[in-house]
């Protein structure tokens, strides 16, 4: 049976790798695969030789002696334990996803592009770099792509020109998520399931990362393609009076998440529904109050739909469920397999036969061929025996973060940027691919020298 789920495992992971060549959503295969890897445990429970607890991190002794009742008891709790994880997870990340649908309502994200007061092509290069580093830190690297390039298309409007600048953001938003607890979903996994600390990693990390960001740019600022100047568009787009209090509101609110974790060692999904109750408590009050002032005039006529909305209801409608859904099935497969004590066995394989610091590498490699969501998943499973704030984990959290830059679908950032401007992998391949590479390889480099001084 262990050959059956691993075969699902694999045949659902080339389904998901190649989902724009079948066309069809990769959450499709990943909830396919969860259901027949844990139905593939279930039924050959008895037959199985090891058992992985995940509560002590160890293989059971004595698995083969127990009777089918207390393994099947033990599957149920294994089940639920990883179940209640995932969970933590995904509520999380449905937080952060409302707190930035919300500020989107209010069209805070516009406030953004008031900072950008230039036409010169590298000027600009370096203002959405930094800014894409710096949003993808709090409002996550994909969140952070969508907004830049959409703030992108505002200014400049040759598409030409912007493919350029959105290889760019990707490199910029994959290396600003790295050092992030709430940046990337592989370091929120690896920070909720205290693999990491928020203040460790961004010690560890924030350097590595600036370096990874910043040579790519220094490079490309010398490419014909950033030379000389862009003709602006006239298109201000929508504004709102109260976007920038609401662009201020989510990202503070977000960022005091971690600090609530630190404070109160609550679970960091507690802290988040904090902050969403708050943002969206603020949301409704500005609401209502627009919609009773405009009740007394002729606005409420001109533009119903707008003042009957409620923003925390329109929030929620506009989340990426299919990504949440996504990655319940891959969290959920992968638990599958380190139930059965396959990834810790492999784990312990590649342990003795290959250095820790070339398999973390080759990890971040593999992430921009494959999803860095089960990777990271499975890595967690490999090394039982590193404490928190291992070194390895941090380095496991650069090179699945950044990596994935090397190709424009190994990262959600990559993915959605190839979407929304219809970028040709083989395009990305041969004009920003080698800046990621560099970059990549400059910011490991960096965490190994930072390694010999801590």
């Amino acid at each position: 049976m262990e050959i059956f789920i691993v075969v699902v495992f694999i045949l659902g992971y080339l389904a998901i790798t190649l989902e724009h060549s079948l066309k069809v959503d990769k959450l499709v295969p990943a909830l396919l695969m969860m259901a027949l890897a844990w139905a593939g445990v279930a039924f050959g429970l008895d037959g199985f030789t090891s058992w992985f607890d995940s509560h002590a991190m160890k293989m059971i002794e004595g698995y083969g002696l127990m009777d089918h009742e207390a393994k099947l008891h033990l599957m149920e709790s294994t089940l639920l334990h990883h179940f209640g994880k995932t969970c933590e997870i995904l509520i999380f990340l449905i937080g952060a996803m409302t707190i930035v649908e919300i500020i989107d309502h209010f069209h805070g994200f516009s406030t953004i592009k008031g900072f950008i007061k230039t036409n010169k092509k590298s000027t600009l290069l370096w203002i959405v770099c930094i800014l894409g580093f710096i949003l993808s830190a709090i409002i996550d690297n994909l969140t952070a792509t969508i907004v830049l390039i959409t703030i992108l298309r505002k200014l400049v409007p040759n598409k030409t020109d912007r493919i350029w600048f959105a290889g760019l953001i990707i490199i910029a938003a994959n290396a600003g998520g790295a050092w992030s607890p709430i940046g990337d979903v592989t370091t929120t996994m690896l920070w909720m399931n205290e693999k990491v600390s928020a203040l460790m990693l961004i010690k560890y990390l924030i350097l590595p990362s600036i370096v990874c960001m910043i040579i790519p740019t220094f490079i490309a600022s010398f490419l014909p393609a950033f030379k000389g100047n862009f003709e602006g568009s006239s298109d201000e787009g929508e504004t709102d009076p109260k976007g920038a209090f609401m662009l201020y509101l989510g990202l503070a609110m977000i960022v005091f998440v971690p600090i609530f974790k630190t404070i109160t060692h609550l679970p960091p999904y507690v802290g988040m529904m904090l902050s969403l109750s708050i943002v969206a408590m603020v949301a409704e009050i500005i609401s209502s109050r627009r919609f009773s002032i405009s009740s007394l005039g002729d606005e409420l006529d001109n533009k119903p739909e707008q003042h009957l909305v409620s923003p925390t209801f329109g929030a929620l409608a506009k989340i990426e469920m299919p990504s949440i859904l996504f990655f319940l099935g891959i969290l959920m497969t992968v638990a599958a397999l380190e139930s059965l004590g396959l990834i810790f066995t492999f784990g312990r394989d590649v342990q003795a036969s290959i250095d820790g610091d070339l398999f973390v590498m080759l990890l971040g490699a593999g992430s921009a061929v494959i999803d860095n969501v089960p990777l990271v998943a499975a890595s967690m499973g490999m090394f039982p025996s590193y404490q928190m704030d291992d070194l390895t984990w941090h380095f496991i959290a650069y090179a699945a973060g950044t990596g994935g830059s090397m190709l424009i679908i190994g990262s959600a950032a990559g993915v959605v940027a190839m979407g929304m401007e219809k970028i040709s992998f083989f395009w990305y391949l041969k004009k920003i691919a080698w800046l990621a590479l560099i970059g990549y390889l400059a910011g490991a480099g960096v965490f190994m020298l930072m390694r010999g001084f801590i």
